[in-house]
Formats: C-alpha cells, sequence, structure tokens
C-alpha cells in the first residue's frame, strides 16, 4: 500500500552525539589516529603573546589545511563551508554541533603569523615520519620542476618605470652626489682612493654572492652581474598584482605570469618528496639543484648513487660538482650542433696526449687561444690546409679555418655521456618519467596546483609545501594500513572499497 507523505520535521531537537554519527571506518577517524597535531601548538608557542584574546587552536588550522588537501578544494571560503555540512569534517576538527566555526579572515591571519619557516618545518616533520617508516630508499634522487601559473594576468605587468624615473631624477637634480662621486677620499696611510661607492672590489662582490642562500631566499640575488646579452622580462617588467609572478612560456604556448615548484625525490618505491620549493618563473632549474641535493643529503645522512633528471639540469657545473662528490649524474646531455649542416663535433677526435683535435681527414686543429669566460678551449685548424680540403663545403664556410670549443669541464661530460650507453642509464630515463611527473600531474589534478590561490613568493611556498606535504601524508597512511585516499570529489566506498576495522 502506498505510504503517506513525508512530514519535514526538520526543527525537532534531537538529542545525538556527533560521534555515533561517523562511521568508525571512516578516513578522517584513521588520519586522526594516526596523525598526532599536537606538536603544532609546542612549534607556535613563541608566536604569540602571553595576553590578549585567545587565538583559534592552531591545530584547528592544520587539520583545515588538510582537509582542503584531501578534499582538493581551491578557497578558504570553501573550505569553511565543508565542515558546515559534513559531519565527518566537523568531528575531524573537533567542533559540535552546536560551535561556530572559524571564520576565513582567521585562517589568513594564522598563516600570516606562522610564517614560510613554520610550514618549512611542517614538511620536514613529514618527511621524518616517511622515513621513520621506512619509505625513504636513498639510493637514488630524482629532481624535477613544473611550471604553475600564478594568481596574476599577463595584462598586469607593467614597465619599471621607476628606476627609470629615479636615476633621471637624480642625474638632473642631484648634483652634490655627482660631485661627491668624482671627489678623491684621503686615505691617512696611502694614496688618495675614490669615492667608497666605486671601491667595491669583485672579491667582495664574489663572496656577497656565494652568502645568497637560494633555499632561503627563493630567488637569485637580484645583484647578480648580467649573463651574457640574454636579458630577462622580469627585469624589464612587474606585475602589478603578484610582483613575484615571472612571465614564462607554457608547453601549450601560452605565455602567463608564474612560478616554478622543484621536486627532489626518492627513487624508493613510496616516491617521496624529499624537498619542495617555489621560485619565480625565470629561475632555471640548474640554478638549485646542487643547493636541493646538498641540503637534502646532510638533512637526511644519504648517500645517494646516482641523481636522475632531464636535459635542463645538464649544466657543466653541475655535472662536475655530483661526480666530485661520488655521484653519478645521469642526466641527458644536450648536443648543440646537432642541427648544424656541417660535422658534428663528435667527428673530430681529441688526442689528450698533444692536447689537439684531428678532423675527419686526419688534419690537426690546435690550441689557438683560451676563453676564461666561457670555460673552454678553442681549437683552430690551419687556414691553408681547410681552404683547400676535399669536404671543406661539408665541414665550414670560413676561410680562417675551422674552430672547435673544448669545455674545461670536458672530462665531466665525456664522462656522463659514457654513462648513457649503459641500461642503468635507459632504466632511470625511464623510471624519470614514470616517478616525478605523475607527481606534478596528482598535485595539480586532485589537489589545486593548477594555478597558486595565494600571491607573493612567500605565500605561493607555503602553499605548495602543503600539497608536498599532503602528498607525502597519503603514502604515509597507505603504509600503515589504510589503503588509496579516495579522489576528491567522490565517494570513500567508490575509490577506497571495504576499510579495515
Amino acid at each position: 500500500m502506498l505510504g503517506p507523505p513525508k512530514s519535514r520535521q526538520l526543527d525537532r531537537s534531537v538529542l545525538v552525539s556527533l560521534d555515533t554519527l561517523v562511521p568508525n571506518n571512516h578516513f578522517y577517524r584513521h588520519l586522526h589516529a594516526q596523525l598526532d597535531l599536537s606538536f603544532v601548538r609546542e612549534w607556535v608557542t613563541a608566536s604569540y603573546a602571553h595576553r590578549g584574546r585567545p587565538s583559534v587552536d592552531p591545530v584547528v588550522f592544520f587539520k583545515l589545511q588538510l582537509v582542503m588537501f584531501f578534499e582538493g578544494i581551491r578557497s578558504e571560503q570553501q573550505l569553511l563551508a565543508v565542515p558546515a555540512d559534513r559531519l565527518s569534517v566537523r568531528w575531524y576538527l573537533g567542533f559540535a554541533l552546536d560551535e561556530r566555526l572559524p571564520d576565513q579572515s582567521t585562517l589568513t591571519r594564522t598563516r600570516q603569523r606562522l610564517g614560510l619557516d613554520f610550514f618549512r618545518r611542517f614538511f620536514e616533520h613529514v618527511v621524518d615520519l616517511c622515513e621513520e617508516a621506512g619509505l625513504i630508499w636513498g639510493k637514488e634522487v630524482l629532481a624535477d620542476a613544473t611550471w604553475v601559473p600564478g594568481n596574476a594576468s599577463m595584462d598586469s605587468l607593467v614597465p619599471r618605470l621607476a628606476e627609470v624615473v629615479d636615476d633621471h631624477l637624480v642625474q638632473l637634480f642631484d648634483t652634490d652626489a655627482t660631485e661627491r662621486d668624482r671627489t678623491p677620499v684621503t686615505n691617512e696611510d696611502g694614496p688618495p682612493m675614490l669615492h667608497p661607492k666605486s671601491t667595491r672590489t669583485d672579491t667582495a662582490a664574489q663572496n656577497e654572492q656565494e652568502r645568497w642562500d637560494v633555499l632561503e631566499e627563493c630567488r637569485l640575488d637580484p645583484q647578480r652581474p648580467a649573463s651574457g646579452p640574454y636579458q630577462r622580462l622580469s627585469d624589464r617588467k612587474v606585475s602589478r598584482t603578484d610582483p613575484d609572478a615571472c612571465a614564462m612560456a607554457m608547453r601549450d604556448g601560452r605565455t602567463v605570469a608564474g612560478y616554478q615548484d622543484h621536486y627532489l625525490v626518492d627513487g624508493g618505491k613510496a616516491r617521496i618528496i624529499l624537498h619542495a620549493f617555489v621560485t619565480p618563473g625565470d629561475v632555471a632549474e640548474n640554478n638549485v639543484l646542487l643547493d636541493q641535493i646538498r641540503r637534502t643529503i646532510f638533512r637526511r645522512k644519504l648517500r645517494p648513487k646516482r641523481v636522475i633528471a632531464d636535459a635542463k639540469y645538464a649544466s657543466a657545473d653541475n655535472i662536475r660538482a655530483l661526480e666530485d662528490d661520488g655521484i653519478r649524474a645521469y642526466v641527458p646531455l644536450p648536443e648543440w650542433d646537432k642541427s648544424s649542416p656541417y660535422f658534428h663535433i663528435a667527428a673530430f677526435t681529441y688526442d689528450a696526449e698533444e692536447n689537439v683535435y684531428r678532423c675527419p681527414e686526419g688534419q690537426v686543429l690546435t690550441l689557438k687561444w683560451i676563453d676564461e669566460e666561457a670555460e673552454r678551449n678553442v681549437y683552430r685548424a690551419k687556414a691553408s690546409v681547410c681552404n683547400v680540403c676535399p669536404v671543406k663545403e661539408q665541414c665550414t664556410r670560413s676561410n680562417q679555418g675551422r674552430l672547435i670549443g673544448r669545455s674545461f669541464h670536458a672530462a665531466y661530460v665525456e664522462r656522463v655521456r659514457g654513462y648513457q650507453e649503459t641500461p642503468t642509464y635507459q632504466k632511470a630515463m625511464r623510471k624519470r618519467s614514470v616517478w616525478v611527473e605523475p607527481l606534478f600531474a596528482e598535485a595539480k589534478q586532485w589537489h589545486g596546483l593548477r594555478r597558486f590561490r595565494l600571491r607573493r613568493l612567500a605565500n605561493v611556498n607555503i602553499e605548495a609545501l602543503l600539497v608536498a606535504s599532503g602528498q607525502n601524508l597519503k603514502r604515509w597512511l597507505q603504509s600503515t594500513g589504510w589503503g588509496r585516499r579516495m579522489l576528491p570529489g567522490s565517494g570513500l566506498e567508490a575509490a577506497l572499497g571495504p576499510a579495515p576495522i
């Protein structure tokens, strides 16, 4: 028989316990039981005053950040709507049914109060948990980076007019400064010296460059000298929305203002992220590899046998430093003359005893000069021999003889080139494409890293560290017996299957 219409009696008071409404095998129960966040309060004690209005529990703040990661939520406003209608999330946060949740501004102020160093410490703590669980292999590490657009459009880029205007005004009105720069300064112990502004030596500049910590500042030294004729777009333009975001070309052809997210991943089956940080988009990957490797090795007491990376990391300095440290550099070497219609450098034979090259016709190329700036020796054949050579059209169009450049680090490069013929190297290259790149795809597809939602370098580093910490936590939770975490927006049962009791 047909039953009566369902009546809506939603305002009726019911005596119920929130703890009984959340299933015993729920994911957030397992997360709460396994991950103890009580250490957070001890870490943040120095960041709060001893008197005043009580703050929101920082443990609640971190639990909300984990909920944002696991649920794939893009904004803190949407995040606070989740515990408002999800009993399991409210239970995980520790809020009763009638207890008021924190607001969005509280989360922003808490994040700013804690600062980037605190989130770095939290990431290291998660890696420590993975290390204690035996998830870090340590025999090899893989390095890679991905471009992530920032929360700024290309239309927000404007010329850096302030510097131009300031320099122009100084030239027009600051005549005293001009005379001061030209006036010698008396030195009691010796001859007159120039103004102190002009007395900075190359040694002092070099020492200052050596003191610059890329991992700490997350950018290159802004006072660094120019590298050849190349000038970055960020040197001329700046975003009004996010001054730290730099113009960069994406793989799909778009030019966006954004950042590069750098990962250093353990070669074990768990694929634990050992180090993660974000730099502006104009910082090349090869500039940060050595700092990442050395700090991670020192922090984790690892002894990796090899470092696996793509061709962007194959700079001479990186290869030399890794090989000197006893670590094999498994990186593809770029072939700059591959598209040249003339004989490639591989067709010439180097004689180490006589320090000469021999061309395919057997003629000798002798050392002509040393290019200190480019760190290479330059060899040249005799013009009289080259001009009458029967295969000159296949070798060079110069009437002064064929030139060959040999890097100061050629011995290291040839050693690395020899690795490429081994099965271990071929396996390492295949492993890189399925070890690191899927981690970036996971972060972008499921955890909101397709585009940064925060602005400025420190904030995007915080956002990236939370994502990397969550990725490591997923693998750590899997080792505790839970299994695979659900995809954001899908049901637990559909993604996980039967959960352990």
